[in-house]
């Protein structure tokens, strides 16, 4: 029984290497792109722009989409490994709910992801999900004239890089 298996997974083994197709390559390109050119922030040498699906010249404006949320995301993955880290160490004293039954304490929700989202009641996180939403929609709108990613655009002073190669080595080795 199990020599057949063996054999049968080494016919299929060098059956397989006797196979002469084309070898097919990834599409990069030096070209330039209507989203992204070689020597933009998240092209890397050697490969530079990579896009075997063609989506930036395709599709630019959902690429920039695409773009915008990739940076949303990470920054909602930062804020939720924060929130681990911090409620792990740190409670707030008072109460987090005077409407539920019993009213919950800040103390009484428990450290960690599912552990927190299982113990706050349904409208806190209603509560949270509205103020995010808002923020997004308003304060931290995306700016189609700004890059993707600068939200805040000179309303918050946030760090800025004037010399390009700092900025560029920066922004490669955070993405």
């Amino acid at each position: 029984q199990l020599s057949q298996r063996i054999a049968v997974m080494l016919s299929t083994a060098v059956s397989s290497l006797s196979l002469n197709a084309p070898v097919v390559r990834p599409a990069v390109s030096n070209a330039r792109m209507a989203a992204i050119t070689p020597g933009d922030v998240g092209t890397t040498k050697p490969l530079g722009v990579y896009d075997p699906l063609g989506l930036m010249t395709r599709m630019p404006d959902k690429y920039r989409r695409w773009q915008e949320m990739e940076i949303k995301h990470g920054r909602i993955a930062m804020a939720a490994v924060t929130h681990v880290l911090v409620t792990a160490n740190f409670k707030w004293d008072g109460y987090c709910s005077y409407l539920s039954f019993p009213p919950l304490k800040f103390e009484d929700i428990p450290a960690g992801t599912l552990g927190s989202w299982a113990a706050l009641p349904q409208a806190g996180w209603a509560q949270i999900v509205a103020i995010v939403a808002i923020l997004d929609n308003s304060l931290f709108a995306q700016d189609p004239n700004l890059e993707p990613g600068d939200v805040v655009g000179d309303r918050i002073p946030w760090v800025r890089y004037d010399d390009p190669e700092v900025k560029f080595f920066k922004l490669n080795a955070e993405r």
